[in-house]
């Protein structure tokens, strides 16, 4: 539900009436202008009609959800704690594409797309930083990482620097020295992803710091992306890490017997199922995820190599060697790149969850000190971190102490004035929530930028509905959403359902309502095409076999050629039984008991063989609860609705409901 409420955030919504948004309804004295009835009508019909009844139709629809509104906020259903939190937890949602510099963010997503369709190949070096890191080792850190890159650049072999005792942290470069095959975006972590994107081919990076530690980078070459692979496999795994020359020859006899029998015509993905050693993809016939370009998943770069090698759908390659053992792998499908059209909302998701939209969120908030006129007095910092001591780092810190001095302002923005006192409540508040990582000079600047940022970040967002009619709008329609289903579902659907007396009185009085139509028991043969529908009449003829077994006799060679099902059909509700003439339903056929003609729907043949033929009847009481039941609450909606318009009064400005045709 969250999800399909962030999606309908992200529409837009345009209306115009300049100026002027004149009432449109008042309800109680309650006003409704002209763009709220307009912002609805115009979401639920795609190609709304401005003709004065279908104005007045949808008006009374409108004014009957408006009341329920009303009502509810009567019976203060806005103030349940619950909904409350509900409405809360939607609103933080759809205030996100609000809350960061959308200009920015385009040029990240246009980034984002642009390391999609292309790739670099890339080796690095990582030398780690330890957990809880000093200054000292964070130094200590920079500097082995800056002699390694010295060493390469004087001359000496990449991987060979990556693999030597000192070299690499990164435990997979002893064998493959670094090296990471092609990449594309979102597939390394951001920092490392812009160095790789931003060095020249042949060149080597300065140092880069990421949450592993920090890297030199290698790039070796840059090519547009070769799309997104589905693959299969079969793989014959080394038995130890260094195995001898028997167990290597024996893994490699085996693939090579795998790929003779695949040679000989055996179907690849049953040699999967019976050899791979590989227990994650074996019983899927070897079929493994997505990977490449778009994705996420990565493979090591002899496999994506190998796959990418093949040139068609459904080809497989020779035996092949990696880190993990022996491969054969099957192209299944091979996807294109999709357009920057295609690919802006999932790219844009991507950046909004990714590390480098805490850029957009820096950008953002500078641009709201700007417009808010934001002013400081850092001077005073010197001041707290003075008092503090290393209890703050857990949680046991007193505090800062001098009354007249936590009264002086030290940052003001959109008119308010925030003191030392407030930046005090701010540290006592999150003090001890990480372990030492800096000095208290370091910790206290850190805590001030948090405390800021939220500041700002907390005002713009009491902004959002005076700034954007859009947001506004969606925010009450989610509010008002809200309240409607909780009061409908205590006044009419809980009470309807409980009052089994007037569900059962409901159906005495309206027992012609609830009927079945002619009904048809017996089998539907649905078939593929019209020869398969003569082989299947066929069968059925020579009365032998069961429906069961004629559709295996019949979906021997594929399980798609036919389906057959028994059951009571409704003549009015089973698709195929309906008659349509130029895009309209003339009716439904009708059928008697025995074997009926074949007849064609949508490109398919279809036998129906009828046991008995159920004429039309009022249903039984059991047979129409959940019909009764449903037809009983729109009752009780019906009578409530009639009390709450005599209860408020209601006022339609007709001149102003029929002037919407003259602006559209």
């Amino acid at each position: 539900m969250k999800n399909l409420l962030f999606a309908v955030a992200l529409l837009s919504y345009t209306f115009s009436f300049g100026q002027e948004d004149p009432v449109i309804l008042t309800i109680n004295e309650e006003e409704v202008h002209q763009s709220e009835f307009m912002y609805i009508y115009t979401k639920n019909n795609p190609n709304p009609s401005f003709a004065n009844d279908s104005l007045d139709d949808y008006m009374k629809l409108f004014i009957n959800y408006k009341l329920k509104v009303m009502e509810a906020r009567r019976m203060q259903y806005d103030t349940i704690p619950r909904l409350v939190t509900e409405l809360a937890q939607y609103r933080d949602q759809l205030s996100l594409p609000y809350m960061v510099d959308q200009e920015m963010n385009e040029t990240l997503i246009k980034e984002a797309y642009d390391r999609t369709v292309n790739e670099v190949k890339a080796s690095h070096i990582l030398v780690n930083i330890p957990k809880n890191a000093t200054p000292e080792d964070t130094l200590n850190a920079y500097n082995r990482i800056l002699k390694l890159r010295d060493r390469v650049v004087g001359g000496e072999d990449f991987a060979s620097v990556a693999k030597s005792k000192g070299g690499s942290d990164d435990p997979s470069a002893k064998k493959n020295g670094g090296n990471l095959g092609y990449f594309t975006a979102f597939q390394m972590v951001y920092p490392f992803e812009e160095a790789a994107f931003t060095t020249a081919v042949g060149e080597i990076s300065m140092p880069i710091k990421t949450r592993f530690g920090y890297h030199i980078v290698w790039v070796e070459d840059k090519r547009p992306a070769l799309g997104k692979v589905q693959a299969a496999h079969i793989m014959i795994m080394d038995r130890t890490a260094n195995p001898n020359d028997e167990v290597k020859n024996e893994a490699k006899e085996k693939i090579d017997e795998i790929y003779a029998e695949l040679q000989g015509g055996a179907p690849f993905e049953e040699l999967a199922k019976k050899y791979s050693e590989d227990n994650s993809s074996k019983n899927k016939g070897g079929m493994l995820p997505l990977f490449g370009a778009g994705t996420k998943q990565r493979m090591v770069p002899e496999f994506e190599e190998a796959v990418y090698h093949l040139k068609n759908d459904g080809e497989y390659s020779k035996p092949f060697k990696t880190t993990y053992g022996w491969h054969i792998v099957k192209r299944v499908t091979l996807s294109p790149i999709a357009s920057y059209d295609d690919m802006h909302r999932e790219l844009k998701l991507k950046v909004e969850r990714d590390i480098r939209a805490k850029s957009t969120q820096a950008s953002f908030i500078n641009s709201l000190k700007k417009d808010y006129k934001f002013h400081e007095h850092t001077e005073y910092l010197s001041w707290v971190t003075a008092q503090m001591t290393d209890e703050v780092y857990s949680g046991r810190w007193a505090g800062l102490k001098g009354a007249d001095t936590l009264k002086q302002e030290i940052m003001s923005f959109a008119g308010k004035e925030y003191t030392l006192g407030d930046f005090n409540e701010y540290i006592m508040r999150v003090q001890g929530k990480e372990r030492r990582k800096s000095t208290l000079v370091d910790y206290t600047n850190a805590l001030y930028g948090q405390w800021v940022n939220n500041e700002i970040k907390a005002y713009e967002d009491t902004q959002l509905e005076s700034k954007y009619p859009a947001f506004k709008s969606l925010i009450q329609e989610y509010r008002d959403g809200i309240l409607v289903f909780e009061i409908m579902q205590n006044e009419i659907w809980n009470k309807a359902s409980k009052d089994s007396s007037g569900i059962q009185k409901y159906y005495e009085d309206h027992r012609g309502d609830f009927t079945y139509p002619t009904r048809y028991d017996g089998v539907l043969y649905k078939c593929k095409d019209k020869e398969t529908a003569g082989k299947v009449l066929d069968l059925v003829k020579a009365d032998t076999l069961k429906y069961g077994e004629i559709q295996n006799i019949v979906n021997e060679d594929s399980k798609l050629n036919c389906l057959a099902k028994k059951h009571v059909f409704n003549s009015e509700t089973t698709e195929s039984f309906k008659i349509y003439k130029k895009g309209k339903l003339k009716g439904t056929r009708k059928f008697k008991a025995g074997i009926n003609k074949t007849y064609e729907y949508n490109d398919e043949y279809y036998i129906m063989v009828v046991k008995e033929v159920l004429e039309p009847r009022n249903r039984e009481f059991h047979e129409a609860k959940g019909l009764v039941t449903a037809a009983y609450q729109n009752q009780m909606e019906q009578e409530w609705l009639a009390s709450l318009r005599n209860t408020y009064k209601i006022d339609i400005k007709t001149d102003v409901l029929y002037s919407l045709k003259d602006k559209n």
